[in-house]
């Protein structure tokens, strides 16, 4: 036990790497004592206060336990950007920066156009496509309202103005003579009966936002057969998928009328981002 004992950030350092992960402590650590890594190092040997032991003692043991960090701290980074995250909302991971990048690269940086992001969360996605491009008007749909509030949240702490953040599912919430020239998307691709959601930080997430039916393709199938009537002519469906979805999606784009057809690879070398352009001239 921690509590009732005089202890250095070093020594709390030390008893929590025999529990958890040495950079999961030290997350932990500098969230409760509000500093970075440098301050950790540099004052290694100063005396903790007893509230901060205990808080520390706590998110630990909730580590030990297996409640993800992002969850624990309350934060996670994202395109350099902190975001709030709670349990209502999937935790941002790094491979999805590919699809924001790649849709900041359809976006013209001085030229008004209309972004829709389809199952925000919270917010990442559609608020880094906002504050990247300041003259693009996002839109971003979900139909959790808890996430649509820590979504709200995060542009107001991000002063991002250019994003209007609503509940609903999917496209129901939009009028039917919206146009946007691009749709982007992270939504639920996981199979239902995938042994991966009983592992890891996977089992704290939202399951509604990490899996659906048809071995995972079932939002994926309605977001591509659906988004042409919210394109424009030549408007660009961008998609993150699974790891060994790239092939369907690519199916499913030519089968409802998309060109241009692509897919990109992720840092790990896993096609991760498909995407296509709609016509509507044929």
């Amino acid at each position: 036990m921690l509590t009732g004992f005089s202890l250095t950030i070093q020594q709390a350092l030390n008893w929590s790497c025999r529990k958890i992960d040495w950079v999961d402590a030290r997350v932990l650590l500098q969230h409760v004592l509000r500093v970075n890594h440098a301050f950790l190092i540099a004052h290694a040997e100063n005396k903790m206060a007893m509230g901060d032991i205990e808080q520390f003692l706590k998110l630990v043991l909730h580590r030990e336990q297996g409640m993800p960090v992002a969850y624990l701290t309350g934060e996670r980074e994202f395109f350099d950007l902190t975001f709030k995250v709670s349990p209502a909302v999937l935790i941002p991971r790094p491979e999805t920066e590919l699809l924001v990048e790649i849709a900041i690269a359809h976006i013209p940086k001085s030229q008004p156009c209309h972004v829709l992001d389809l199952g925000t969360g919270s917010g990442a996605v559609g608020i880094t496509i906002a504050k990247q491009r300041p003259v693009a008007h996002v839109t971003a749909v979900d139909v959790s309202m808890d996430a649509v509030e820590i979504a709200q949240w995060n542009a107001r702490k991000l002063s991002v103005d250019n994003i209007h953040i609503i509940q609903g599912n999917w496209f129901d919430p939009l009028a039917a003579n919206i146009k946007f020239d691009l749709i982007v998307s992270n939504p639920p691709y996981v199979a239902e009966n995938d042994p991966h959601l009983s592992r890891g930080d996977l089992r704290f997430e939202p399951g509604l936002a990490l899996s659906t039916q048809d071995n995972g393709l079932a939002c994926i199938r309605h977001i591509i057969s659906t988004a042409p009537v919210f394109l424009v002519d030549g408007g660009e469906l961008l998609l993150e998928h699974g790891y060994n979805q790239a092939v369907a999606c690519q199916q499913l784009f030519k089968g409802n009328g998309f060109r241009k057809i692509h897919s990109h690879l992720d840092l790990a070398g896993i096609e991760r981002v498909s995407g296509g352009s709609y016509s509507h001239s044929g």
